[in-house]
């Protein structure tokens, strides 16, 4: 589960048979893993968001995302979870709901197997037909080179026969220059682009859309799926916290969404039971926000949080905090507002070093990281909408029935 929900086939130069390319998937599936640092009950919890993915890929036509994770939540809870030591602690009710949810995958997912071997089928033999028309075109135009080579040679031969006083020898055809059938469109395409970026390293190519080999055989994290951050959580969110922030005490809140067209958008920010300090935060009475999420199918997005004295960074403790969301869903985001310096923060624990790094580390409380290289970054990921709608739950009335606000 730490790898991206959005795990698909990268090119590779050996050509891969349909019953490979399907074997190679489902062994990559089966190689997920559990930390044990990470209580199971998250595991439980994000397993049925796994499964609410899972069902918006198959609904929509993605087959292969939608079967990788059905088969990684198969793997995880029919094998690796019954691995944690603290797999005795789970309650007996949340076992109960994974066990409907894996009868209910199981069958589906071996459908999809069937669905995805024929459609590895077709787009073999599709690429098989388009490699042997190119070899037939490749094979006409130097048929046709040749040829037009003997033309040449030919006509030189007989002008020099009739003239050979009055011409120089004609080049031979190796020698000759021709002009680029395709440079006057290339030059056309590039006025109509602009000028190219000045930015040093600006890809000038979005790699999210490039299309995929259809016979790839190995399993990398494409470019993180965009998550849609509206504009009104942070208005929101620092209106709701201006109280504990005037007394110098943290805040903190759930950022929940849905799942469309492989897109995360944030629709929904909770404010569950909660203990502030001037430096930390922890929530409490967590059964409140998966019950909240499991009946309206919310997907855990990240979750949002005060400085009331300092910028917007990520301490020692929020690094740790993070970690579990990444680690569950790689595009989980990390907000840090800080009023007293207006500036509001997006993060993520960098995924080459900070997310293995932190998930490795055994202390706890404030303690002293390594600065380089960097533990997290800005989460580029990230698109800031000003006009979608939030509703935002807040749990920390204390009341029996929590306080929802009207969507803003």
């Amino acid at each position: 589960m730490a790898e991206s929900d959005v795990d698909v086939v990268r090119h590779t130069s050996n050509l891969v048979q349909p019953q490979e390319r399907l074997k190679h998937l489902i062994n990559y599936c089966n190689a997920v893993e559990v930390d044990f640092h990470i209580p199971p009950t998250r595991y439980y919890r994000s397993g049925l968001e796994m499964v609410r993915m899972a069902n918006v890929y198959y609904s929509e036509g993605n087959l292969e995302n939608a079967y990788v994770l059905y088969l990684k939540f198969m793997t995880l809870f029919l094998e690796k979870i019954r691995r944690h030591p603290d797999f005795h602690t789970v309650p007996v009710k949340m076992k109960a709901i994974n066990q409907t949810k894996l009868r209910e995958v199981l069958p589906k997912a071996e459908k999809l197997k069937e669905q995805l071997l024929n459609q590895y089928k077709e787009e073999y033999n599709r690429y098989m037909a388009d490699r042997a028309r190119k070899k037939i075109e490749t094979r006409k135009s130097l048929d046709t080179l040749a040829t037009h080579s003997d033309v040449v040679s030919t006509s030189t031969i007989r002008v020099h026969e009739s003239k050979e006083s009055d011409i120089k020898m004609a080049p031979s055809v190796a020698d000759v220059n021709y002009p680029d059938p395709n440079a006057e469109l290339d030059n056309k395409t590039q006025e109509n682009k602009g000028p190219k970026s000045e930015i040093p390293g600006m890809p000038t190519v979005d790699r999210s859309k490039k299309p995929l080999d259809p016979l790839s055989t190995r399993f990398e994290s494409v470019a993180l799926r965009r998550v849609i951050v509206p504009s009104k959580v942070m208005i929101q969110f620092q209106t709701m916290a201006q109280r504990n922030t005037m007394n110098n005490i943290e805040t903190c809140g759930i950022l929940a969404g849905k799942l469309e067209q492989d897109i995360l958008t944030i629709t929904h920010m909770i404010l569950p039971k909660q203990k502030g300090t001037s430096d930390s935060c922890t929530t409490m009475n967590e059964e409140e926000i998966f019950d909240f999420q499991d009946q309206h199918s919310l997907i855990t997005i990240g979750w949002i949080h005060t400085h009331p004295t300092q910028t917007a960074f990520l301490s020692s403790v929020d690094l740790h905090t993070h970690c579990p969301y990444q680690l569950l869903m790689p595009e989980a985001i990390a907000i840090v507002c800080a009023p007293r310096y207006n500036e509001t923060g997006f993060f993520v624990l960098t995924p080459d070093y900070g997310l293995k790094y932190i998930a490795g580390c055994r202390k706890s409380g404030f303690h002293p990281h390594p600065t380089e290289p960097p533990l997290f970054m800005v989460a580029e990921h990230v698109k800031i909408d000003h006009n979608a709608d939030l509703e935002v739950l807040d749990l920390r009335t204390g009341m029996n029935k929590p306080k929802f606000l009207d969507a803003c």
